[in-house]
């Protein structure tokens, strides 16, 4: 995102941030080498010790911050506000974190806690700005980014299932790529479905979607497999992510249940790593929903939890692809002559 110069600026990028607008929440924004990073979004804290806003600091430890952006939505019947903008600087300021700017946010007005001027930010603080017409919006806009969600219920609703999902025809035409046959070699499904996921990417890239249903269900199925599964994870480059993106989100939303797993865990490491940590939670919840203890959901779980900061995660997706595509179609670099699997 682009440098935030002003209140205005930090009070529209942060549904951006995060996916939605939010309410009665307390958000960090990490700042690194003068660049805006990860954006953190919890609960508004109710009598919480020093320690938990210690912890909450810890990400920003983690991630190498050397500033960041605070945000309380102070609920309406809420007055401690400064008090825990106040708790949260200090726990950051003990890791030698600069407080580059702190907001409170109440009842449609805000106030910045690190100005003194009267004139500038009055003590019943200013009227909150409109964020549609913010320069933020329109950077967003112009890159092709949607707007937020209106709130984390309309973000929710934007990954759940379609009516297809729950179709006969549809399940046992997915369920037949998700069979093991005994006397087929396993090796060969996997270089099927490690194929259709390309031939399906291309077919989303070349804005068709999943009008080939056979394809869509074939990848749905085959993802059943965790050498496949793995071989997805790995398989979007920084030019085709929207594209990929896309993609998983369709398949997440047409999978029928017992096929969902797979395909929500490939769908939130690709929203964390596009900085949709709040989209990446929700899609983890509808991949445990399916399948209790999924382990690619724990994992990616307690990985976007300690806050790793997502350029590190897209870092060990690409060095792990090269493996995995060899262990498929047993190649060096998952190299299949002049064309990179």
């Amino acid at each position: 995102m682009t440098t935030l110069t002003s209140p205005h600026d930090l009070i529209a990028a942060i549904p951006f941030l995060i996916g939605y607008h939010p309410v009665d929440s307390l958000v960090v924004v990490s700042i690194k080498d003068d660049c805006v990073g990860m954006a953190m979004r919890v609960d508004y804290p109710s009598d919480l010790p020093a320690s938990a806003y210690d912890l909450l600091a810890s990400h920003l430890q983690r991630e190498g911050s050397t500033g960041a952006l605070l945000v309380a939505y102070v609920p309406s019947k809420k007055n401690d506000g400064e008090v825990v903008l106040s708790d949260l600087a200090a726990a950051l300021k003990r890791i030698d974190v600069a407080i580059d700017e702190s907001l409170l946010i109440k009842d449609g007005r805000y106030r910045s806690m690190l100005c003194a001027d009267s004139q500038c930010c009055p003590p019943a603080g200013r009227e909150l700005p409109e964020i549609s017409a913010s320069r933020i919006a329109l950077e967003h806009v112009v890159a092709g980014r949607t707007m937020p969600f209106a709130n984390i219920e309309a973000l929710t609703e934007s990954i759940s299932p379609l009516v297809i999902s729950e179709d006969s025809k549809w399940i046992t035409r997915v369920g037949k790529f998700a069979k093991v046959d005994k006397k087929t070699d396993i090796n060969v499904l996997q270089r099927d479905g490690a194929k259709a996921v390309i031939d399906l990417a291309s077919e989303f890239a070349a804005g068709r979607g999943t009008e080939d249903l056979a394809l869509t269900a074939r990848v749905i199925g085959r993802l059943c497999d965790i050498q496949v599964r793995d071989f997805a994870l790995g398989s979007h480059t920084d030019e085709n992510i929207d594209s990929y993106f896309l993609m998983w989100r369709q398949l997440m939303r047409m999978a029928p249940v017992g096929r969902v797993a797979p395909v929500a865990s490939l769908f939130a490491a690709l929203a964390y790593e596009s900085g949709d940590g709040a989209l990446a939670h929700r899609a983890l919840d509808r991949a445990l929903a399916d399948i209790n203890g999924y382990a690619l959901a724990l994992l990616l779980r307690r990985v976007f939890t300690a806050g790793w900061p997502p350029q590190s995660f897209a870092a060990m997706r690409r060095e792990l692809h090269p493996k995995v595509s060899a262990g498929i179609f047993g190649l060096e670099n998952g190299v299949l002559g002049n064309e990179t699997i």
